[in-house]
């Protein structure tokens, strides 16, 4: 499984009055992850938009375990998930470490050609992608 580990810490701009971190935020958080896992893989939204497509996201799931607050530091693991499907997959886990575990997630993005249509087929810098990490396979 191909993972990646960062960190980061929760800024005033990203808290509410009672200094609880805005449900909204943790998508941003989501990116982070996958930010830090592009570069780590040799996968970054530039890499992909090189090769003539864009990776929006379709599906966004969020599961809130317990709240973050102002100047807390946390983990966020990004795995990728493989699938054969003409789309990519990413779990996250946040965490914080003394509270533990703060939220799960999920996202997926499918690949559109840079006018915005929807490819069927993983484009071919994907698939040698896969095939480098040893997942072409599923």
């Amino acid at each position: 499984m191909l993972k990646d580990i960062t960190n980061f810490t929760v800024r005033f701009n990203e808290v509410d009055s009672l200094g609880i971190v805005w449900h909204g935020h943790y998508v941003t958080y989501f990116e982070i992850g996958r930010e830090s896992f592009g570069k780590k893989y040799g996968i970054t939204y530039m890499d992909v938009k090189k090769n003539g497509v864009v990776i929006p996201v379709v599906h966004c799931q969020c599961d809130y375990k317990q709240s973050l607050k102002y100047g807390d530091t946390v983990n966020i693991e990004t795995r990728f998930v493989n699938t054969s499907a003409a789309k990519i997959i990413f779990e996250y886990i946040i965490s914080h470490h003394d509270r533990g575990l703060i939220a799960t997630g999920k996202t997926i993005q499918v690949f559109t050609d840079l006018q915005g249509e929807l490819q069927l087929n993983n484009p071919i810098f994907f698939e040698n992608w896969k095939k480098n990490y040893n997942l072409e396979n599923s």
